[in-house]
């Protein structure tokens, strides 16, 4: 019988947190990774393979004796050097080396609300990977999170960023649009639970606080202490204002796909939560140093090396 439990990117955010919990059950853990030289957070517990999607057969022979694979590979925009599609065209790689390595169950982070017909490209191709591996034969668990919170944050920690430094904060139209943080560690719990079952599950992971748009940066400004305008303006406005901040940071702030996302209220579902954690509480725990920082996804993708940056 198989008890080896294989997780994407434990060198990084949500899956560093995944792997956490399972050492924690007492399950041996590997790591798939395109951060091999990353500092290994867990020293000797985990060993790290590459993930390398033009070499299907090592990652096979990586996943040979796993039971469960956790994956939370993706992209959050389309960039130079990487895109949706190849994420979607890699996870269909992944998925094919684990049913032919015999892996038992996924366990596959997706996203709120996706659509195979949407015309954001984010949303389309989590809901074209989720038909991939509902039609793959293998046991799975599909978790739908809507916004992560927690140390590496990039969302919540960036809008307190720009509370402390801008002098305004812009909101797209009249900022009604709905959303539902859950913690990172929640989701690393819910993950684990479900790669210990076998049936197969889509789920909403969601916190248990929803906010507007506007609630929510309000509330930050509240926690962290800072008191700034807050203007309603043109959606393509507050767009040109993330290019300059993303010009300042050498980053990507906000995308035009993630602001339409957000009018949608695709990071909003009916549902009950499925996390306990809520982010006011957490925010006052750590408002010293949310948003003292900026959190920029493209130097955790330049720099290959470094540990994320925690608060």
């Amino acid at each position: 019988m198989k008890t080896l439990h294989a997780v994407t990117g434990a060198f990084g955010y949500s899956g560093k947190y995944i792997a956490e919990k399972l050492l924690q059950q007492g399950y041996s853990v590997i790591t798939l990774t395109n951060s091999l030289q990353r500092a290994n957070p867990f020293q000797n517990k985990i060993q790290a393979f590459p993930l390398d999607f033009n070499n299907p057969a090592q990652l096979q022979q990586s996943l040979s004796n796993v039971s469960v694979l956790y994956n939370t590979y993706w992209v959050r925009f389309n960039h130079k050097n990487f895109t949706y599609a190849q994420a979607v065209k890699n996870t269909k790689i992944l998925f094919q080396a684990a049913k032919k390595a015999g892996v038992e169950r996924i366990v596959h982070i997706s996203i709120t609300n996706p659509d195979i017909h949407s015309k954001l490209e984010y949303f389309r191709g989590k809901a074209q990977l989720e038909e991939e591996l509902k039609n793959l034969g293998i046991s799975y668990a599909i978790l739908r999170p809507a916004v992560l919170f927690g140390k590496e944050d990039i969302l919540v920690n960036n809008i307190a960023w720009a509370l402390r430094r801008l002098p305004f904060f812009g909101i797209c139209g009249k900022g009604n649009y709905r959303l539902q943080p859950i913690y990172v560690d929640d989701l690393a719990k819910l993950a684990v639970e479900w790669g210990q079952k076998r049936e197969n599950t889509t789920l909403n992971a969601i916190g248990p606080e929803t906010f507007t748009f506007q609630e929510l940066v309000q509330t930050i400004a509240q926690i962290i202490g800072i008191n700034r305008p807050l203007l309603h303006l043109p959606p393509y406005l507050v767009y040109l204002a993330t290019k300059l901040i993303g010009w300042w940071q050498k980053d990507v702030f906000l995308t035009w796909d993630e602001i339409q996302g957000l009018m949608a209220n695709l990071l909003w579902v009916p549902t009950p939560p499925t996390g306990k954690t809520k982010l006011t509480e957490w925010a006052k725990e750590n408002a010293p140093n949310l948003g003292k920082k900026y959190a920029s996804e493209l130097a955790r993708r330049r720099n290959r090396k470094k540990s994320y940056q925690q608060l």
